[in-house]
């Protein structure tokens, strides 16, 4: 998240903290949507442009962030939801 510009890394602290308070459950479009299995993906737009953070949930109340990446393309690429799958594999 570190390389993603500035605007983009507030963008994902308030929608984390949006998850936070009301609980993931409560936090949908367009902050939030289902991707591909169990991976999720936090929705974060800016001056510079679009970023994505694929996530999984453990144990219920906990959060794992698996990718955060820049978007280019209309859709999610495939290869991002596959590096994703991978990750959470490995927790």
């Amino acid at each position: 998240m570190h390389e993603q510009p500035e605007d983009i890394r507030a963008k994902f602290e308030r929608i984390v903290g949006l998850i936070k308070d009301k609980g993931l459950e409560n936090v949908g479009m367009p902050y939030v949507r289902p991707l591909a299995g169990k991976l999720l993906e936090i929705r974060m737009r800016g001056r510079d442009g679009i970023a994505r953070a694929i996530f999984v949930t453990q144990k219920g109340k906990r959060i794992v962030v698996v990718r955060v990446f820049q978007k280019k393309t209309q859709k999610t690429p495939r290869r991002e939801i596959k590096l994703g799958q991978e990750r959470a594999k490995e927790l």
